[in-house]
């Protein structure tokens, strides 16, 4: 038969108790959000929604074309040149999504002949552009500057450090500083996804980079999302001048893609302006962080010390992290489910996310039923 090979394959995860199912989300849900990435709680803000809805009415459904026909708009001008400066660097470029930035990141910047040096934690998107750039991989053990040292001695030319700031899975941040320290020692670049930084982490909520004390550097590029901390859609790069104009020229998820829709550049747009304003969102969601992990911690649940607004409990197997995750949306709770092989050490966890809007009695509603539920 053809395509039989796909019956075989579900029916292995099924057993395997790995399947993935869709659940549509209503727009009035009462549950009880701890799986989202809406660190700051501005998805449905009022001032969030309204620039999007500016910009649909200004702009249009859909940008029209790739950035460089009819899909850059003056409004993604605008959003690039407040993005690189809240954040520190000299200039942004805004992609459709954070996967596609850094595909475009990762690709553009190890032509033929560089080594990639990737941590073993990092996001699918880092792994993805590994694999889709011309040179060579070299993986790492997580979270480890000797061993990225030590991978850089053997390149034969050029050379990127690969690693996220803040780990997806468990919340852990990088070593930033020392792995910095390690790529200037080489002669190395160091490319960082802040996915899961930026508007937590540093002064304000500018990001890991900014934290580190990197932002601006010239041997450092960033990559963020718009669909996390800002509520929207999208992802940007950032860095140097030089490095964007070479992406504009080089990177093929910048060059063939549709530009970010204008609503979502609208909505990201506002969304950075309301964090200037408001820097204590960041402080409130590595304070709701902290307290999750403080009360999981003190009922038994083995979590991991948050550093950003990820929250980590780890769980039996795969088929009691589906039931359990399962049994905490049954009791109004929504949590993220993370399963080989998502997860890179194949331990199954519950994953929650902290929000910024988050009050003290829903934080002790969730830890309850997070335990009353636990298998």
């Amino acid at each position: 038969m053809v395509f039989g090979w796909i019956d075989e394959q579900a029916g292995t995860r099924r057993r395997a108790g790995l399947e993935r199912i869709l659940r549509p989300r209503a727009a009035d849900s009462p549950l009880l959000d701890l799986a989202s990435n809406d660190y700051l709680g501005l998805a449905r803000h009022p001032e969030i929604i309204a620039g999007a809805a500016q910009a649909a009415r200004v702009w249009g459904g859909g940008a029209t074309g790739s950035r460089l026909v009819t899909g850059t708009t003056e409004l993604h001008a605008e959003l690039e040149r407040e993005l690189a400066g809240f954040c520190g660097f000299e200039a942004a470029l805004v992609f459709s999504s954070g996967y596609a930035a850094n595909l475009a990141a990762v690709t553009a910047l190890a032509p033929h002949g560089s080594l990639i040096v990737s941590d073993a934690g990092n996001h699918a998107s880092l792994i993805d552009g590994c694999r889709l750039a011309r040179g060579t991989t070299q993986v790492v053990p997580h979270a480890d500057p000797e061993a990225v040292r030590k991978a850089l001695g053997t390149r034969p030319g050029p050379a990127v450090v690969v690693s996220d700031t803040v780990f997806s899975v468990d919340g852990d941040a990088a070593p930033l500083a020392e792995l910095a320290a390690v790529c200037r020692r080489s002669d190395a670049g160091l490319l960082v996804d802040d996915a899961h930084g930026l508007g937590v982490l540093g002064a304000g909520g500018r990001g890991a980079p900014h934290a580190a004390g990197l932002a601006g550097a010239p041997d450092v590029v960033v990559t963020v999302t718009l669909s996390k901390s800002l509520g929207s859609q999208g992802g940007a790069v950032l860095g140097p001048a030089r490095v964007v104009d070479h992406l504009v020229n080089a990177a093929r998820t910048f060059i063939f893609d549709t530009g970010l829709a204008p609503a979502a550049a609208g909505a990201a747009l506002a969304a950075l302006r309301l964090l200037r304003r408001e820097p204590e969102r960041a402080e409130r969601a590595r304070e709701v962080a902290t307290g999750l992990h403080a009360r999981l911690t003190a009922e038994g649940h083995e979590a991991v010390r948050p550093d950003a607004a990820v929250v980590s409990v780890r769980a039996p197997s795969p088929e009691q992290a589906v039931r359990w995750a399962a049994d905490c949306r049954a009791a109004g709770v929504a949590v993220g489910c993370f399963r080989p092989p998502s997860v890179p050490d194949g331990v199954s966890r519950l994953r929650l996310t902290a929000r910024a809007d988050l009050t003290d009695g829903q934080i002790e509603h969730a830890v309850r039923v997070i335990g009353e539920t636990r298998p």
